[in-house]
């Protein structure tokens, strides 16, 4: 029987060196090297949201061009996981930037029509954006702090911890609960 071999801690190690230097230095070299262990990963997270390839390899650029300031300021403990959550943050926003930008085309024959048109709009995003804003304003105090600067000021651990005062521990569990009552809520909220 064989054992595979844990190379988890040595790739953490590896890519806090690579952080490191390009921190140090502004190496691109470093950060190309780094990023290129991930990128397949980071594709395939943007076409999971976007369901298009070119769209979605363009999208591997921008990230990667996010990177060269995102990763000067933030501290970066487990950079596979913290490239997710950023490459998941980039698809979203690219999504909702998107959906805003319904572009309608306004002829002379729209405009002086007499009949009024109704336009059949999916508020369906919208529903579950206002949802989810409520389900935030019910969360206890901490996880709601907690969640609002993880997720969406997409700041780290290290960062949630110094903002809010709470000890790093106390952080990743109210980031956890904080989740977990929010997926709650939305789906309740979502059913009725």
């Amino acid at each position: 029987m064989r054992f595979i071999k844990n190379t988890a801690g040595n790739n953490q190690q590896d890519d806090a060196k690579l952080i490191a230097q390009y921190k140090n230095t502004g190496d691109l070299n470093a950060l190309g090297t780094l990023y290129n262990k991930y990128m397949h990963l980071v594709f395939g997270v943007c076409l999971n949201y976007f369901k298009d390839v070119e769209q979605s390899k363009d999208a591997v650029m921008q990230i990667f061009e996010e990177l060269v300031t995102k990763l000067k300021i933030h501290e970066v403990q487990n950079f596979k996981s913290w490239l997710h959550v950023l490459t998941r943050n980039h698809c979203l926003m690219a999504l909702r930037k998107s959906s805003k930008q319904n572009n309608v085309s306004i002829d002379d024959t729209f405009v002086e029509n007499s009949e009024f048109v109704h336009l059949d709009i999916d508020n369906t995003k919208e529903t579950q954006l206002t949802i989810m804003e409520k389900c935030m304003e019910t969360l206890p105090e901490e996880q709601r702090k907690s969640v609002d600067l993880f997720y969406l000021q997409e700041k780290c651990y290290k960062e949630v911890a110094d903002i809010t005062g709470y000890d790093m521990l106390k952080v990743k569990s109210y980031i956890q609960n904080g989740k977990r009552n929010l997926k709650i809520c939305i789906e309740k909220n979502s059913s009725e």
